[in-house]
């Protein structure tokens, strides 16, 4: 029996190490006050992602807080399964510091820049398109993996679903922004992993 105090622990200490990051690229970020139009996502995504974002950070501060109350949707899974979801949640938090360091003042939560936006290409940016995307699908699967709970996969999985149709338009969007120089970018990068 694989005692689940670990693998608590494990979750807890990750997001204890990656939050303070993330405020402050957050709080940093919007250091303009400018006020970004999320409504250029489109209705469907502007009502669905952020509400599945939050139940699964729900689903995984409920369950660092108290195991038992996740219970109702706790899988069994086998020990390499939960400490495979501990390597992915370094990796994540790994590739999620290196991307918001490199994303720096451009970090926004919509698909909309700001004025003084830049096109970003260095750090995963120079092999990638969507790192925060990849650091996000690659957290969820950890914390549902950790947890061995199928509720927290199936709505991580859900955001992300989200996330990557909602690249589209963003893609669009930072091609009217940048022109040539998006266009020339996304050429040789790719979109979720590196063009060979």
């Amino acid at each position: 029996m694989i005692d689940d105090r670990i693998f608590r622990l494990a979750l807890i200490a990750g997001w204890v190490t990656l939050m303070p990051v993330l405020v402050y690229y957050r709080i940093r970020s919007q250091a303009t006050g400018e006020r970004l139009d999320r409504r250029q996502e489109g209705w469907f995504i502007l009502l669905t992602l952020r509400p599945a974002g939050l139940a699964h950070m729900a689903g995984v501060i409920t369950y660092m807080a108290s195991p038992a109350r996740m219970a109702w949707s706790a899988l069994s899974l086998p020990g390499w399964a939960r400490w495979t979801g501990v390597a992915l949640g370094v990796c994540a938090g790994s590739l999620l510091v290196w991307t918001l360091v490199n994303l720096g003042r451009n970090l926004t939560d919509t698909v909309v820049t700001r004025r003084a936006h830049t096109l970003v290409t260095t750090g995963p940016y120079g092999w990638i398109r969507h790192p925060f995307y990849v650091a996000t699908a690659l957290s969820v699967t950890a914390n549902g993996l950790v947890a061995a709970n199928w509720f927290l996969l199936a709505v991580g999985w859900l955001t992300v679903a989200l996330m990557v149709i909602r690249t589209g338009k963003e893609e669009e969007l930072l091609l009217a922004r940048f022109g040539g120089a998006y266009r020339s970018y996304r050429e040789r990068t790719g979109r979720f992993l590196p063009r060979l």
